[in-house]
C-alpha cells in the first residue's frame, strides 16, 4: 500500500513510497494537518544517492512497529533536500546549532507552526554505540511535548529567534558589529590563504581531518591566489591535493568521475555516490590546474571527468542528471569493487599481475575484502622495474582498463537520480564551455550549449527561472544558486562562443537576483525569493555548503558583468557583498571558496582581450582559442562580428575593428588597450607579457 508520496515526482520521495509511515510531502496540507491535531511534525530530509537515508529507511521506516508509534505520534514529513535546498538549510542550521553537527538523513521535530525544537541525524533501530534508538527518541520527544510543551514551546521560539538572528547578521561576525564588514586587499587576502595552508594536510592533501571533502572551490581559490600573486606554496598546496584526489580510491579510475568524499585521510575510501555538482566544479578545478602547470596528468582527469558527465550523467535532451547512488544490489559501492580473481581472469595472467600491482589490487583486499582501485605507488618506477617506457605502460593500463569496464557495465549499476537541476547544470556548463575553449575540445562546447539551451527552454519558460524538472515537471521558483550560477555559466558561453545572445542572458539573470532576491530595506541577499514560500525563517546562507553559495556566485556575476561592461555600480555590489561576509571567510576560509576568489579578483585587475572578426572566420577562431589556452584569473573575453555589431555596449569594444580586413584581438587592462594583434603567436606574447606582470 502506498503512502501520499506515491503521487510525487522526486525519486528520492518515491523511494519511500511504499513505507508503512504515512509520510506527507512539505507543504500547507501538512503543517494545516500538525495545527488541527496539535501534533508536532516529525521532519525527515534526505537525498536519492544519500548511503545512510537509504540504511535509516531500511530499519526504521520499513519496520512495521516503528512506523506505527510515529503515525500515532506525529505529523510525518519527508522533504528531497535537493529539490528543496531552502527547507533543508533552515533545518539543518537548527540542528547544527542544536547539536554541534548536521549531515543526512536529518531528522528534525517541529512544533505545528514548523519551528524547530529537537533534532539530529541518522538514528538506529535500537541504542548502538551511544546513541539512543530511533524509538526511544521518538517516546522522549512525545512525553516533552505532552507532559512539558510550555518549555518545548520556549525552546522553539528561541531557536527560530537564533535562526533569525543568525541569518541577518554578517556571517561569523557579531549582530553589533560593523556592517560595512572587513577591508578587502591584498593582506586580507594573504591572510585568508595563509590560514588554508596551515590547515593542509601535508602528506595527502585536503584540508583538515577525515572525513575528507574535495573542496574544489577552496583549490581554486590557491589557483587564483597563486596566479594574482605567484605565491608557490598556494599552487603546491593545490597541486599536492589535486594529485593525490585523483590518484587515490576518491576518483572512478575505470568510469571517470569522483565519488562525494573520502572516509580516511589517504582519499582511498569514499562514500560511494557520486554528485552532478561536485564532478562539474572538480572538472573545472583540474582544468585550471592544467593551465596552470602544464602537466599532462590535470589535463588527462579533467578529460576523464568530462567524459563522465557525458557518458552517464547527460540526459538524451541535453541536460544533467543529478546522482548516482552508492549502493548497488543492496551494498555500497558494489558496483566498484573487485576482487583479484577477478582481475585476473579478465585480463589473463601477466596483464592481471600488472594492473593489480598498479591498483593496489591484492587477494585479502584493501575494503571488506574487495578491492577499491587507485594507485599509490610512482608509475615511472614501476614502468623502469617492468623495463617498460611510461607510454608502454600506460597504454598497457588504459587496455586493462577499457576490459574490465565493459565487464563492470554488466554489473546492475546504482542507482541514477534524473531529476535536472538549474543550478547544478550550471556548473557543469561553465566548465564543459571552460574545457572546450581551453582544450580545443568542440564535443564539450557543444554540449554545454545544448545543456544550456535545454535548461532555457524547460526552466525559464519566461522571464522566471525555475529550480528543477522532475518527470517532464518544473514548478518550484529558482533559487539564489540557481539564477546565480545560471547567469555566470551563460556569461562563459559568450566568452568561449562570442555570441552575445548569452551575455544579454545572462544581463537578464543578474537583474533578476536584483528583483528577486534582494531585499531592498535590509540591503541583503536572500537564497529563496521574496515572492516564494513562507517559511519560519527566510533562509540566507553566505558559507559554500556544498556547492558555491548563491551570494558568492551573485558577487562573481556582479562583479564580471560590472568588468566587462565597465559598471562600476556592478563592481561596487559585489565589493559590498564580499566585504559584508569577510569576516566569516576570516574565520572559516575554507567555507568561502569562491567568495575568496571573488575577492581575489577585485584586488586585482584582470587582463582583458577583445577579439574582433566573423565568429565562424578560422583567423578568429585561431585568436579566441589563443586566448582562453592559458590561466588568466579573472580573465575577461569577448568579441564582435565587426566596429558596430554588439548589441551590450562595452569600453572594451568601443571603436575596435578588424585590422585590415583580418580579425584582431586586443589586450588591455583597465580598457587601457595595447596595439592590436592578428596572429595567435602575436597574441601569446601579448598574454604572457601581462600575465607575467600581476597588478
Amino acid at each position: 500500500m502506498s503512502n501520499r508520496l506515491a503521487e510525487e515526482t522526486s525519486p528520492y520521495l518515491l523511494q519511500h513510497a511504499g513505507n508503512p509511515v504515512d509520510w506527507r510531502p512539505w507543504g500547507e496540507e501538512s503543517l494545516s494537518l500538525a495545527r488541527s491535531t496539535q501534533r508536532p511534525i516529525l521532519l525527515s530530509i534526505g537525498y536519492s544517492s544519500c548511503h545512510w537515508c537509504h540504511v535509516m529507511e531500511r530499519e526504521s521506516f520499513q519496520d512495521a512497529e516503528i512506523a506505527e508509534t510515529m503515525n500515532r505520534l506525529f505529523v510525518n514529513v519527508k522533504v528531497d533536500r535537493e529539490e528543496r535546498p531552502d527547507v533543508d538549510g533552515i533545518y539543518m542550521r537548527a540542528v547544527q546549532a542544536l547539536t554541534g553537527r548536521g549531515g543526512w538523513p536529518l531528522t528534525v521535530f517541529l512544533t505545528p507552526e514548523g519551528e524547530p525544537f529537537y533534532g539530529g541525524t541518522y538514528y538506529p533501530p535500537e541504542p548502538r554505540h551511544g546513541m539512543p534508538s530511533f524509538p526511544q527518541v521518538l517516546e522522549a520527544v512525545h512525553r516533552a511535548w505532552e507532559d512539558r510543551r510550555d518549555e518545548v514551546l520556549t525552546a522553539a521560539s528561541e531557536i527560530r529567534e537564533l535562526l533569525e538572528e543568525s541569518t541577518l547578521r554578517p556571517t561569523g561576525g557579531r549582530a553589533d558589529e560593523d556592517s560595512e564588514g572587513a577591508e578587502v586587499n591584498e593582506g586580507w587576502l594573504a591572510q585568508a590563504a595563509g590560514s588554508l595552508l596551515q590547515r593542509l594536510e601535508p602528506v595527502h592533501g585536503g584540508f583538515g581531518r577525515a572525513p575528507k571533502f574535495p573542496q574544489p572551490v577552496v583549490v581554486q581559490f590557491l589557483l587564483d591566489h597563486h596566479g594574482f600573486t605567484g605565491e608557490q606554496a598556494a599552487l603546491d598546496a593545490a597541486v599536492l591535493t589535486l594529485r593525490k584526489m585523483g590518484r587515490g580510491g576518491l576518483r572512478d579510475h575505470l568510469g571517470g568521475g569522483f565519488h562525494r568524499y573520502s572516509v580516511d585521510d589517504r582519499w582511498l575510501v569514499p562514500h560511494f555516490e557520486k554528485m552532478l555538482y561536485d564532478n562539474a566544479l572538480l572538472a573545472g578545478t583540474y582544468l585550471r590546474a592544467f593551465l596552470v602547470t602544464g602537466d599532462p596528468e590535470f589535463e588527462h582527469v579533467c578529460r576523464e571527468v568530462l567524459g563522465n558527465l557525458l557518458d552517464d550523467f547527460q540526459a538524451p535532451d541535453g541536460g544533467f542528471y543529478t546522482a548516482r547512488d552508492a549502493d548497488s544490489e543492496g551494498e555500497e559501492g558494489l558496483f566498484y569493487l573487485w576482487s583479484a580473481q577477478e582481475v585476473d581472469k579478465l585480463l589473463g595472467e601477466e596483464d592481471g599481475r600488472l594492473f593489480r600491482r598498479c591498483y593496489d589490487v591484492s587477494p585479502g583486499g584493501n575494503f571488506e575484502g574487495r578491492n577499491i582501485l587507485h594507485l599509490p605507488h610512482d608509475l615511472d618506477r614501476i614502468a623502469d622495474e617492468e623495463n617498460l617506457t611510461p607510454t608502454e605502460l600506460d597504454c598497457r593500463l588504459e587496455r586493462s582498463r577499457r576490459t574490465l569496464e565493459r565487464a563492470r557495465k554488466e554489473r546492475e549499476p546504482p542507482l541514477r537520480d534524473e531529476k535536472v537541476l538549474a543550478g547544478w547544470n550550471a556548473l557543469a556548463i561553465r566548465s564543459l564551455a571552460e574545457a572546450g575553449a581551453s582544450l580545443d575540445e568542440p564535443r564539450y562546447l557543444q554540449a554545454a550549449v545544448r545543456a544550456a539551451d535545454r535548461i532555457l527552454t524547460v526552466l525559464r519558460p519566461g522571464e522566471r527561472l525555475l529550480h528543477q524538472l522532475t518527470n517532464g515537471e518544473a514548478r518550484i521558483p529558482g533559487f539564489l544558486e540557481d539564477v546565480a550560477g545560471l547567469g555566470n555559466a551563460l556569461l562563459t558561453l559568450h566568452e568561449t562562443t562570442l555570441e552575445s545572445r548569452w551575455l544579454e542572458l545572462a544581463i537578464e539573470l543578474d537583474e533578476e537576483v536584483e528583483r528577486r532576491f534582494r531585499d531592498p530595506e535590509l540591503n541583503l541577499l536572500f537564497d529563496a525569493p521574496a515572492d516564494g514560500e513562507s517559511l519560519v525563517v527566510r533562509p540566507r546562507e553566505p558559507m559554500d555548503n556544498p556547492v558555491p553559495s548563491g551570494t558568492s556566485l551573485a558577487a562573481e556575476l556582479r562583479l564580471r558583468l560590472g568588468r566587462l561592461l565597465g559598471d562600476t555600480e556592478r563592481v561596487e555590489a559585489a565589493r559590498r557583498l564580499v566585504r559584508r561576509e569577510g569576516h566569516g571567510a576570516e574565520r572559516a576560509p575554507s567555507g568561502f571558496g569562491r567568495l575568496l576568489s571573488v575577492a581575489a579578483r577585485l584586488a586585482h585587475a584582470p587582463v582583458e582581450v577583445a577579439v574582433v572578426g566573423p565568429r565562424d572566420d578560422p583567423g578568429t577562431r585561431a585568436l579566441l582559442r589563443e586566448a582562453h589556452r592559458r590561466f588568466l584569473p579573472g580573465g575577461v573575453i569577448t568579441g564582435q562580428e565587426g566596429a558596430e555589431t554588439c548589441p551590450v555596449p562595452t569600453p572594451l569594444l568601443a571603436g575596435r575593428g578588424m585590422v585590415g580586413g583580418r580579425p584582431a584581438a586586443y589586450v588591455c587592462r583597465r580598457f587601457a588597450c595595447r596595439a592590436p594583434v592578428t596572429t595567435p603567436e602575436a597574441l601569446g606574447e601579448e598574454l604572457d607579457r601581462l600575465a607575467s606582470h600581476p597588478s
